[in-house]
């Protein structure tokens, strides 16, 4: 980002979620709120920093990959909500339905599922526990031989994810994968709200997949662009990085796809 943006004279603003870089908080891993919060303030910050060095900016344009995707859309949300103009926006490998995403991890496992999956179950299960205040959230969704060690690994005391189950039948709960259970559950509940796609966007907004992506299916990545064009809006573009592109290759191409992009849309204001 800093060579794509930064290098070629643009401000770049990033912001750390709750619970990393210097925060003590719990991290707050695909907690919508939380992240929307977290990247709001961010650019408040980065704006009393310009004004105070008297430097002009102009237009804001927003871009993610991977969880980082996810939050690209929610500030979206937020900023739109906000009455804050957003000029475009942009993702690669967004996991923009966290429930539609974990009911494939879950029921429908593909043979390039990236073992280290079980992760974004680890990470949300504890947030979501700490963020909305639910406690025993976590305990009640893994298998208890591994809660520990789940718990240990969300708390960074455990750095070698190798010690995590990667076989999701071993780490999980056996009725988690029953779809009626899971939808039902408080976990699943609140899985559900998190989704960053079903509203209205009024921003060109422009959503990179893979199509050999080990963690974003292509029916995932091209999610906003179905719903939007559903109700007519054509706001959304769903592109893919390539047939051969991965979870990480998805990124390395989309970054140059968001750079070009977004100067041609400075350019034609």
């Amino acid at each position: 980002m800093i060579a794509a943006f930064a290098g070629r004279g643009d401000v770049l603003i990033g912001a750390d979620y709750f619970g990393m870089g210097l925060s003590k908080e719990p991290e707050s891993y695909l907690v919508l709120e939380s992240q929307q919060q977290a990247c709001a303030d961010m650019i408040r910050a980065g704006q009393a920093v310009l004004a105070d060095r008297g430097v002009q900016t102009n237009d804001l344009f927003l871009s993610g990959w991977s969880e980082g995707g996810f939050v690209t859309m929610a500030l979206l949300e937020f900023l739109q909500r906000e009455n804050l103009a957003v000029k475009a926006a942009a993702t690669a490998s967004a996991p923009l339905d966290l429930f539609a995403g974990m009911s494939g991890y879950l029921n429908f496992p593909r043979p390039n599922d990236a073992p280290w999956l079980n992760s974004i179950f680890v990470l949300s299960a504890f947030a979501y526990e700490s963020y909305y205040d639910v406690p025993g959230l976590a305990r009640s969704f893994f298998n208890p031989k591994y809660y520990d060690l789940c718990s240990a690994l969300y708390s960074r005391q455990l750095s070698d994810l190798n010690k995590i189950p990667t076989d999701l039948h071993r780490l999980i709960r056996s009725e988690y994968f029953n779809p009626n259970y899971f939808m039902q559950s408080e976990f699943g509940r609140l899985v559900h709200r998190n989704q960053v796609y079903r509203w209205v966007i009024e921003t060109p907004t422009r959503n990179y997949y893979g199509e050999a992506d080990e963690a974003i299916t292509v029916g995932l990545g091209k999610l906003a662009m179905s719903y939007q064009t559903g109700m007519g809006n054509r706001k959304v573009l769903a592109i893919s990085a390539g047939s051969d592109a991965t979870h990480r290759g998805t990124f390395a191409r989309a970054v140059l796809g968001w750079s070009n992009w977004f100067k041609e849309m400075g350019e034609s204001a």
